[in-house]
């Protein structure tokens, strides 16, 4: 999909309403979170998500909803007259929400720090860097969520995530140097995490697997793989087999070509003492 369409981004706010509203009528209907994701044959903690207000209730499901709890099109109604926030696109949330079910998650980038391991004074500068600008207050609304998805990192059981990193991008100081040296110490930390394997493709090399840009791939809980490409007006999300063979094929090849764990935190400790 080439340049789709934005679809505005629901509010975070009201998707904490709809999620209160909805734990009000699955019990006053005398449903625990887990009775209900069972009749739906879901997840339980989906259910527990959309009422925290962490994921957003899809049109499809506040529909079925209704009619199993009697609330008379009162979910379908909310979800389909939510407040909106214009800053994330409809494919960016198709893949936010693949990542955040994702038992596996590989990177390869080669412009920036990643997103999943950017400190939020880095965020803020990636956003500030944006032509044409950001406003103040999207730019904030922008960074939480960025923030937000860093959360799958930390979870009692997070996916299994492998970051290939150009040295390039770690050598532009976006931000200005105290952001920069946070970034780095913060690279340096998350190269410890246990099931997070961080590599940097070094300058100099002769070859390169990753010239035609950043990609992301994804393994599902139904073990599908997925892959994710943006360009600069628009993104892939990409299921197709035989095209997400080959970006697998590329970041293998990459990850032989990387620096190993050990170096990688190596080059991060040179980093940190050139600041």
């Amino acid at each position: 999909m080439s340049s789709p369409k934005r679809r505005p981004r629901r509010n975070a706010s009201a998707m904490r309403m709809v999620g209160a509203l909805l734990a009000v009528h699955r019990e006053a209907a005398g449903y625990t979170q887990k009775s209900l994701a069972e009749r739906f044959v879901i997840g339980e903690d989906l259910i527990a998500s959309i009422e925290q207000g962490r994921r957003p209730l899809k049109l499809d499901l506040a529909v079925q909803l209704d009619e199993l709890l009697g609330t008379n099109r009162t979910l379908e109604t909310a979800v389909e007259n939510m407040p909106e926030v214009d800053l994330v696109p409809r494919w960016a949330e198709e893949y936010l929400d693949c990542e955040r079910e994702a038992i596996a998650i590989s990177v390869y980038e080669s412009l920036l720090v990643p997103g999943q391991l950017q400190t939020e004074g880095y965020a803020r500068a990636v956003f500030r860097s944006r032509v044409p600008v950001y406003d103040e207050d999207e730019i904030e609304q922008l960074v939480s969520t960025r923030i937000e998805r860093q959360e799958i990192l930390h979870r009692k059981v997070p996916p299994t995530t492998s970051f290939v990193i150009w040295e390039a991008a770690l050598r532009d100081q976006l931000g200005g140097k105290a952001v920069f040296d946070e970034q780095l110490r913060h690279l340096r930390e998350y190269a410890d995490l246990p099931g997070l394997a961080l590599q940097i493709l070094p300058l100099g090399r002769t070859s390169h697997a990753g010239l035609n840009g950043p990609f992301v791939l994804l393994e599902t809980p139904d073990h599908q793989r997925l892959a994710y490409t943006e360009t600069q007006r628009g993104s892939q999300l990409i299921a197709d087999p035989d095209e997400v063979a080959i970006l697998t094929q590329k970041y293998a090849m990459l990850r032989t070509q990387a620096l190993n764990s050990e170096d990688t935190m190596g080059l991060l400790d040179r980093l940190l003492g050139e600041q």
